[in-house]
């Protein structure tokens, strides 16, 4: 059975129809294009596949594609802008935060929400909030130190362009 949803992916709306089972971590690859979402797991295990909905991260790999119609999606694609790195994109490569990089797009992406609900984290509070995201090629130790870099830098008053 076939739906047809709308979705807002990086501020882009498309409307597709879709299967009732359609998963969204495959709307976002398959039809979209949109591979910095990775599929991991199938199961929610892994969080590879983390995505913002509506500003809350979410396992796209266990959401299907309708229910989110009608939602704003923010996908790893989405993060820089202007051709900046956001602050998290930032903190993982100075502080060598990833190795192979199968695991980061959705680590940002759960860091993201985590940071835009607690902007000063303690490592213990990192560590929890990135438990469901695994990284099969680093300690953590790495992470953790971009996630703080990123949370000092998110603190940081933002210059102006003076007129």
């Amino acid at each position: 059975m076939k739906k047809q949803i709308t979705i807002t992916i990086n501020g882009e709306a498309f409307t597709r129809e879709v299967e009732s089972r359609l998963l969204l971590v495959h709307f976002i690859r398959d039809e979209l294009g949109l591979t910095g979402t990775h599929i991991g797991c199938d199961t929610s295990n892994c969080g590879a596949c983390t995505i913002l909905i509506d500003g809350m991260s979410v396992k796209s790999c266990t959401t299907f594609a309708v229910q989110a119609d009608g939602c704003e999606i923010t996908t790893i694609e989405g993060v820089a802008q202007n051709g900046q790195f956001h602050a998290l994109q930032e903190g993982f490569k100075e502080e060598h935060g990833l190795q192979c990089g199968f695991c980061t797009p959705g680590m940002i992406m759960r860091s993201i929400d985590m940071l835009n609900k607690n902007t000063n984290p303690t490592e213990e509070e990192i560590r929890w909030g990135i438990s469901g995201n695994l990284c099969r090629c680093t300690g953590y130790v790495n992470i953790v130190k971009a996630i703080q870099y990123a949370a000092k830098k998110m603190a940081e008053p933002q210059e102006t362009a003076e007129a």
